[in-house]
């Protein structure tokens, strides 16, 4: 089978491509390197001896999307490919909409003409905004989200939804929490641009010297410590989840089918306690500030992951501390490929 994986190069997409690789799948990639590098795509090949189609093209130029899909059979598709900071969708919305929007919708035309099924969509936990109830479940009410962002995930989803219906197709949407954590050969991780928009490569920076200090935004949320609380999920389950989600997808004898899972580790951690674990598992400092609270966070979230485990048998059980080591292999791995 053959998997169209979008922004395959970035964070949670190199590590789920390097597992749909371990599972006898084949890959293409498209990725338009925006957030992402190309020395990532040589990683994926030593880490699996082998190495996927890659096509350097934004997936909202519609005719070299159709060039792809004229080129190769194609069974399914997982979509990484999306704007993510909180932050910046604020001070940039239409961005946002534009390439989250335009690029999902362009990939599910081709879908719908060459009637092509199994589509997993990379969605998140902020559909649900500050929920009123913890742990959130699949049936949590979703709220209008905080950011555009979460706006264009929900959106996102709710395209999925009528195209499935309209079109009788499977697509599962995949919900997930804090990824965090690199790949255990050190050679994949998280790569911000800039300056990291995600708590834990601020701490990777800071613990090494790239940054003076950690940026805690808030410390008077209604929590234990007054830091916001998150649930942080390993990438690399998080990764083996996809590739579960799309077995149990191609193994789907209905037409029309519309999964929905959220992807987390049950267990809500704050950024204080991240803080703390990771100079824990590294034996490191990490110095920080408080600073006023950041437009679009909310206070509180952390997953029900009891469907995914009881559907996909899948379960996140890699210890905070073990993927805050990983983190910190990571970086050091980067900061030699600069010696």
């Amino acid at each position: 089978m053959t998997i169209l994986v979008t922004g395959g190069l970035g964070y949670i997409g190199s590590h789920t491509v390097t597992e749909l690789l371990h599972n006898g799948f084949e890959v293409i990639i498209v990725d338009d390197l925006s957030n992402s590098e190309r020395f990532i795509l040589e990683n994926i090949e030593k880490i699996t001896g082998k190495k996927p189609i890659f096509y350097p093209f934004d997936l909202k130029r519609k005719e070299l999307l159709t060039q792809l899909f004229d080129a190769h059979q194609i069974d399914g598709c997982i979509n990484f490919a999306a704007f993510k900071a909180v932050g910046e969708s604020q001070v940039k919305p239409l961005d946002y909409y534009e390439n989250n929007l335009f690029s999902l919708i362009n990939i599910l035309q081709e879908f719908k003409s060459r009637n092509i099924s199994n589509f997993i969509f990379s969605s998140s936990c902020t559909v649900y905004g500050q929920a009123d109830e913890m742990p959130i479940d699949e049936h949590t009410p979703l709220k209008t989200p905080e950011s555009s962002y979460g706006k264009t995930k929900q959106m996102g989803e709710e395209i999925l939804k009528d195209f499935a219906q309209a079109y009788r197709k499977k697509v599962s949407l995949l919900r997930y929490f804090n990824p965090i954590g690199a790949h255990p050969t050190a050679l994949l991780g998280e790569l911000p641009i800039g300056i990291p928009n995600n708590l834990v490569p601020y701490v990777t920076q800071t613990a090494s010297g790239i940054r003076e200090k950690l940026n805690i935004w808030g410390n008077d949320y209604p929590t234990e410590d007054g830091t916001a609380v998150r649930d942080y999920i390993y990438v690399v389950d998080l990764a083996r989840a996809h590739v579960a989600a799309l077995k149990k997808l191609m193994a789907e004898q209905q037409d029309t089918v519309i999964d929905i899972y959220n992807l987390g580790t049950g267990k809500g951690s704050s950024v204080l306690e991240v803080v703390e674990a990771f100079e824990t598992a590294n034996d490191v400092k990490v110095p920080y500030q408080i600073c006023e609270r950041r437009a679009g966070d909310i206070t509180i979230a952390y997953a029900n992951a009891d469907k995914a485990e009881k559907e996909l048998g899948w379960k996140a059980d890699t210890s905070l501390e073990e993927a805050l080591r990983t983190t910190w292999e990571w970086q050091k791995y980067l900061e030699s490929r600069t010696q």
